[in-house]
């Protein structure tokens, strides 16, 4: 497209202003619920995947090969392939395939494989010394997970989650091609197809900021919690 710079620098106006900040408070809405009901699943899925591996708790070859498999076959799907695909569960949960709220149906599946993945690796950063010790005291693998893998990966955790929430927030702006809804949704419906190059690019910068703005919460986030740094 042959942007011209002068479209670029020329004021919103005052209907436009609304609908920008009516694409970010969707945006937000569907990145944050994706993220959310994304670790509702991926978070167990990942504690399985650890656990059941070569060198967990309950180690189990024949389940993990299953839900390893059923991960990367899922993490393997493009996003907009996905959100063709899970059209009609999107229909029978939300009722409609448009907009930001059915965008989160679409959202939250592609999410869970990527955050169960990251899930597994940070639990297998653990030091092997910290489980071996409390199954010394007879921890339970119940408590061992919940005080011993979580509480030691947390850090890890936190900045997979903040490299999650910018993934999702990229797949919603994808998700403009289908009317997903958002800044994704207004920078194509009207910086592409109805050239408005100046909705284009304050759209894209938008996007841009609240990743940035995403990033910078999650590794302040990080850091006060990483008790290294104290």
């Amino acid at each position: 497209m042959n942007m011209d710079i002068n479209w670029v620098i020329n004021w919103l106006s005052p209907k436009e202003v609304e609908m920008i900040l009516t694409g970010i408070k969707d945006t937000l809405y569907m990145t944050l619920a994706a993220t959310f009901f994304g670790y509702v699943i991926g978070l167990p899925w990942g504690i399985l995947l650890n656990t059941t591996g070569k060198d967990g708790l309950t180690p189990n070859r024949a389940v993990y090969a299953i839900v390893d498999f059923i991960t990367n076959v899922m993490r393997s799907v493009p996003f907009l392939i996905m959100l063709i695909l899970v059209q009609p569960v999107t229909m029978w949960i939300v009722g409609k395939s448009y907009g930001s709220g059915a965008t989160i149906v679409p959202l939250t599946i592609s999410a869970a494989p990527l955050i169960a993945r990251m899930v597994e690796s940070s639990l297998n950063e653990v030091d092997k010394g910290v489980i071996e010790a409390a199954q010394a005291m007879g921890s339970s693998n119940g408590y061992i997970i919940r005080k011993v893998l979580l509480k030691e990966s947390k850090i890890s955790l936190i900045a997979g989650a903040t490299i999650t929430v910018g993934t999702v927030l990229g797949y919603s702006a994808m998700a403009g091609i289908l009317g997903g809804g958002g800044l994704g949704d207004i920078a194509i419906r009207y910086g592409y197809y109805r050239y408005q190059p100046n909705i284009l690019w304050v759209s894209v910068i938008l996007l841009v900021a609240i990743v940035m703005i995403l990033q910078g919460i999650g590794t302040l986030i990080s850091k006060k919690f990483d008790r290294r740094k104290k």
